[in-house]
């Protein structure tokens, strides 16, 4: 990389010097093969030459004093009495050089001042008008037009490259974020996805745990119920840690398995053995997009987990309901009021936060507090926003 660097510091000052070489060299050429005057070719004539091609070493710096210099040089060399060399070549390269960095407006005002100062002289020495005017202006104008023409495409190219290497790397950072943007919602899915999944399988195990400890030498069928619980509940998060580590490590592999709301019995079965009354009602009348399943299935989840967890009631009521535009999911508990200390605060830890960013990521909304009829969350998932 410093390599690169430097040699793209140097190229354009060895540019410079040939540019220099190769003014220097034409306009001794021209003066050689002109005579006339009243001075002959001398020394003086190609010192003059040579000093129009170092002007090049600094046209990139200081291209309206390279040009300005140029000019006055071209009127002294004339007022000096040396051979005619024309008016064009030696000014081209300055005003090529003045119009490649934007000094457009100095290029013409030089090349016309050039052009009147040398017609007006002309004209004025008694030289014939046709001559002067007829046959050789238009080779002036054009060599002229022509450097400042090439000057100026060269400045608009380079220009266009880096506009278009400022756009290329705009668009790079502009991919990068939505990248880390996609990253950073694959993880916050994940999390909620975990957070649902081993939440609600701790809880259940935390829960029949208690059981078996208390049925131990009491009721050997409910112990071992409880335990064959665990020991199921266990193996279902055991599959879904399996399935986050694989996605996680295989970025390639197939999507993970997506949870519905006709598995909503897995989420039910523990419920009903925690000793609640479950009733479920889903009336779904068309297949839901993949999103909205997966986010009805896991807030029911979490619901559930919480009703588990933290009720005193015995009743679990579970509706999923489907129109046109949206799908409508309620869990309520509607047990007794809660006793003091048994219930969380709504709104506390990551839970109900967990689901309601999971329905807001869908352009949905959730709520969850106290109604006449118990404990109640209700999700609000739109269909059609969300294909």
């Amino acid at each position: 990389m410093a390599g690169q660097s430097t040699q793209r510091r140097v190229r354009p000052w060895v540019a410079d010097v040939l540019l220099g070489v190769g003014v220097a060299v034409t306009v001794s050429i021209v003066i050689s093969a002109n005579e006339g005057g009243r001075h002959g070719p001398d020394g003086v004539a190609y010192l003059w030459a040579v000093g129009l091609g170092a002007l090049m070493l600094v046209r990139r710096r200081y291209p309206v004093v390279v040009l300005a210099v140029s000019v006055l040089g071209l009127f002294a060399y004339y007022a000096a009495g040396y051979p005619a060399i024309g008016l064009a070549v030696p000014v081209a390269a300055a005003l090529f050089s003045a119009a490649e960095h934007g000094r457009i407006a100095a290029s013409i005002v030089a090349a016309v001042l050039v052009i009147v100062v040398s017609v007006a002289f002309r004209l004025a020495e008694g030289q014939d008008f046709s001559f002067v005017v007829g046959y050789e202006l238009a080779g002036h104008v054009l060599l002229m037009g022509a450097a400042i023409a090439l000057g100026d495409s060269l400045r608009s190219r380079r220009a266009a490259q880096a506009d278009a290497r400022r756009i290329a790397e705009l668009t790079e950072a502009r991919y990068r974020q939505e990248a880390q943007a996609r990253l950073r919602d694959e993880r916050m899915a994940i999390a909620r996805d975990l957070h649902d999944s081993l939440g609600h399988t701790t809880s259940v195990i935390a829960l029949h745990a208690d059981v078996a400890h208390e049925a131990l030498g009491r009721d050997a069928a409910a112990a071992r119920s409880a335990l064959e619980l665990i020991r199921s509940t266990a193996r279902r998060s055991m599959d879904d840690l399996r399935r986050t580590v694989t996605l996680l490590r295989s970025p390639g592999d197939p999507p993970r398995t997506v949870v519905s709301l006709a598995n909503l019995d897995a989420v039910t079965r523990a419920a009903s053995a925690a000793g609640f009354d479950v009733d479920v009602q889903v009336a779904v009348e068309t297949p839901l997009p993949a999103p909205v399943e997966a986010a009805a299935f896991r807030i029911v989840q979490e619901a559930v987990t919480n009703v588990v967890r933290h009720s005193a009631g015995s009743r679990v009521e579970i509706r999923a309901e489907q129109n046109d535009a949206q799908l409508t999911v309620t869990v309520t508990d509607t047990g007794a009021d809660p006793i003091p200390g048994t219930r969380a605060t709504p709104g506390t830890g990551h839970g109900i936060a967990g689901m309601r960013e999971r329905a807001e990521s869908l352009g949905g909304a959730l709520t969850a507090g106290h109604r006449h009829t118990g404990f109640e969350v209700r999700a609000v998932l739109p269909l059609k926003e969300s294909v």
